[in-house]
């Protein structure tokens, strides 16, 4: 089972980029984050075409998430309990060949000290809160998306340059691992311990081709599923395509 999680930063324009990619990788389940659709005008009937089934919950011009998938999508929940805000639409879970799937668009939180900073503060601790009332880390969880966070320095290309800067804060980071203290392993970190590795790099002072990145889009695993996950890397490849998403799918494989 491939799991793969990515935000694709418009469904309706990066719609050719993520057909071509399912046919190419073939992944069991693709979670997409920023789709900027409502629901009326998901692409549902071009992913059908290749075999794959849709969850996805839209809101015009901002936001969005989908669970795609080539297996069955069960007990679909379109946000959460305790979700701040529930205008704004941010997460979509669903339960795929035993395992719940949990799609979740983290707020940027703009700038440190800011009333969107503190939303964003406030949406990770209320994800945590609805995390322990409502599953368990002895189940088979996934947790994935952008969450606009770049747990460790090694996941910054110059920490120093980025410390204390929107994705790299302390109060984000500290967020983010009581997010992750639920039961959370990063599956990505599982496989792949050294720096470099990046997931967005701005649009702006062409940061790809300068490798200026940040590991911010995410698939953390419970323990249960653990044991099971038998790989993880980041595919650069969408970024290097025209009028490509800012960001690039990072994946999974779990025996499950």
């Amino acid at each position: 089972m491939i799991v793969a999680s990515w935000n694709v930063n418009s469904i309706s324009v990066r719609l050719p980029h993520v057909l071509s990619w399912l046919e190419e990788v073939a992944p069991t389940v693709l979670c997409i984050q920023e789709t900027k659709s409502t629901d009326d005008k998901f692409p549902a009937a071009a992913f059908a075409e290749i075999g794959y089934n849709c969850a996805f919950f839209g809101q015009k011009t901002y936001n969005g998430v989908a669970i795609i998938s080539r297996s069955e999508i069960e007990n679909t929940e379109k946000g959460f309990s305790g979700m701040p805000e529930a205008d704004q639409v941010r997460f979509v879970k669903a339960e795929i060949d035993s395992v719940t799937i949990l799609n979740s668009y983290v707020p940027n939180g703009q700038e440190i000290g800011s009333d969107k900073y503190e939303y964003k503060l406030s949406w990770l601790r209320s994800l945590r809160a609805y995390l322990d009332a409502a599953l368990s880390p002895e189940k088979n969880v996934l947790l994935c998306g952008d969450f606009n966070v770049a747990p460790l320095d090694i996941d910054v290309y110059d920490p120093e340059e980025t410390r204390d800067q929107i994705l790299t804060s302390s109060g984000e980071r500290e967020a983010l691992e009581h997010l992750r203290q639920w039961g959370f392993v990063d599956a990505f970190r599982l496989h792949v311990q050294d720096r470099g590795h990046y997931t967005w790099w701005d649009y702006r002072a062409m940061a790809f081709r300068r490798k200026m990145g940040f590991r911010i889009d995410h698939i953390w695993i419970s323990p249960a599923l653990e044991k099971s996950c038998v790989r993880a890397w980041i595919d650069v490849a969408p970024r290097k395509k025209e009028r490509p998403s800012d960001h690039t799918p990072i994946c999974v494989e779990l025996a499950v």
